[in-house]
């Protein structure tokens, strides 16, 4: 009966040390954060839409690392220190595809900036409330020419996050209907009847590429309705 008991008590000292263990076993500290960028300025997108990878090379479980693109183009994760590969998947945003890999080494607070070769980017967009509507002055500036413009959109919403999947009215203009997208283009949309008694909307241009599923933004902007 001894042995038993010391058998016993033996076993859940190591259950209990295991379980310690666990308790005290550290969460990632260091911070990755970055933009999606053409030329240096931030790409646009949607909310939850556009997806990097990050692999740590060198472990036996070599899985990926989800980063979602926020609408601003903006990204971040919390990581451990540590070596890198920042990937861009193939037919996942606006721009034309680029599978080469970038080498971060994540030590603390780090940043880097994901270069893209985008289609078409909104440039100078200006809104403003006419009446019952609200009118949007932009133009377009290409990028790869690989692929042509095939629309461009005028969304309204009641809040910041505004795309072709959180909206409350929208409009579009054809391709085939603008002349020259580097001159100004210009897009109205009337405000609903569910916005109609609001403080404010939410206004923002997208831009979509022919045979691309993901849309450009601008960068939402606030416009009073009083």
């Amino acid at each position: 009966m001894r042995k038993i008991f010391l058998a016993t008590t033996s076993l859940l000292l190591i259950i209990f040390l295991a379980g310690c263990e666990k308790d005290n076993f550290e969460p990632p500290k260091s911070m990755l954060s970055g933009r999606v960028v053409f030329q240096g300025q931030p790409v646009g997108v949607r909310s939850n839409g556009v997806q990097l990878e990050l692999w740590q090379p060198g472990y036996q479980l070599y899985t990926k690392i989800p980063v979602y693109v926020a609408q601003d183009g903006t990204f971040s994760a919390m990581l451990f220190d540590g070596n890198y590969k920042l990937t861009r998947l193939k037919g996942n945003g606006p721009w034309a595809d680029n599978t080469d890999t970038i080498d971060v080494q994540v030590k603390g607070t780090t940043t880097v900036d994901v270069p893209v070769d985008a289609y078409f980017v909104v440039k100078g967009e200006t809104f403003q409330k006419s009446g019952s509507n609200i009118n949007a002055t932009f133009s377009l500036q290409r990028g790869n020419t690989s692929k042509n413009l095939e629309e461009v959109r005028l969304y309204l919403g009641r809040t910041t996050i505004v795309d072709q999947n959180n909206n409350d009215a929208v409009v579009t203009k054809s391709a085939g209907t603008i002349t020259d997208p580097t001159q100004t283009i210009n897009l109205s949309v009337g405000i609903p009847a569910s916005l109609a008694g609001k403080d404010y909307v939410f206004a923002r241009v997208g831009v979509k590429t022919a045979g691309v599923s993901e849309l450009a933004f601008s960068m939402p902007q606030k416009i009073s309705l009083k």
